[in-house]
């Protein structure tokens, strides 16, 4: 699938995981910049469909795109009639979908970008792999990911499992970002202090985590490029 054109030249505004918070998402969208945003809109905050709303406003007004995230993946799976392991949250954010907001569900998470570059910079949800400087993301038709793509949705899972019950991942992959080049990502809460979180990697390259809890207590964070 080849990356949704970005306008030439255009200002961008870079939004991290939304989870819910709608009010949030109202505000960092309400910009002349082009939003990309990185993943995750919906689940644990108050109103998800009311996040995929404004999103989808964006993509109608060519404002706007989203990036392939873990939950928008499984939300998309779930209401397409797929297995998905059910969880809590995943079934209040399905309950809030009509028949029609379900199917544009569907249609447009099947066709976002897993990975998207521009020049130095790529924007991804979850981790980088060194494939996504060179080649296109996939198709993903809301099969199970693999391969680089798993890494776009999952980062670099250890195996093991954190004391919050969720999945260990490593971000050893920053230190394989090549210099010169910086990766915007969401998907991992790393921030101590509320900001985005800014890794250098030990090949010269750059990893900006832009996670900062929005809907699950913290806030939105975003940044103007």
């Amino acid at each position: 699938m080849a990356p949704p054109p970005l306008p030439p030249d255009a200002p961008i505004r870079v939004v991290g995981d939304v989870h819910g918070d709608a009010a949030a998402f109202a505000y960092a969208a309400a910009t002349d910049r082009f939003v990309i945003q990185l993943g995750d809109l919906t689940d644990y905050g108050p109103d998800s469909a009311e996040a995929l709303r404004i999103m989808f406003r964006l993509i109608d007004a060519g404002r706007g795109l989203f990036l392939l995230g873990n939950h928008d993946f499984k939300l998309a799976r779930c209401v397409a009639g797929l297995p998905v392991r059910s969880e809590a949250v995943l079934e209040a954010t399905v309950a809030q979908l009509d028949d029609r907001m379900r199917e544009r569900v569907v249609a447009e998470v099947a066709t976002a970008p897993a990975w998207l570059r521009r020049g130095d910079t790529l924007f991804v949800h979850g981790g980088f792999h060194t494939v996504m400087l060179e080649t296109p993301p996939p198709d993903n038709c809301l099969e199970r990911p693999h391969g680089p793509l798993a890494r776009a949705l999952y980062g670099e899972p250890t195996g093991r499992t954190q004391p919050d019950g969720f999945p260990e991942r490593s971000i050893r992959w920053v230190d394989r970002i090549p210099a010169r080049i910086t990766v915007y990502c969401g998907h991992d809460r790393r921030s101590t202090d509320g900001r985005p979180y800014i890794r250098r990697g030990s090949a010269g390259g750059t990893a900006v985590f832009l996670d900062t809890g929005a809907g699950k207590g913290g806030h939105l964070s975003w940044i103007d490029l």
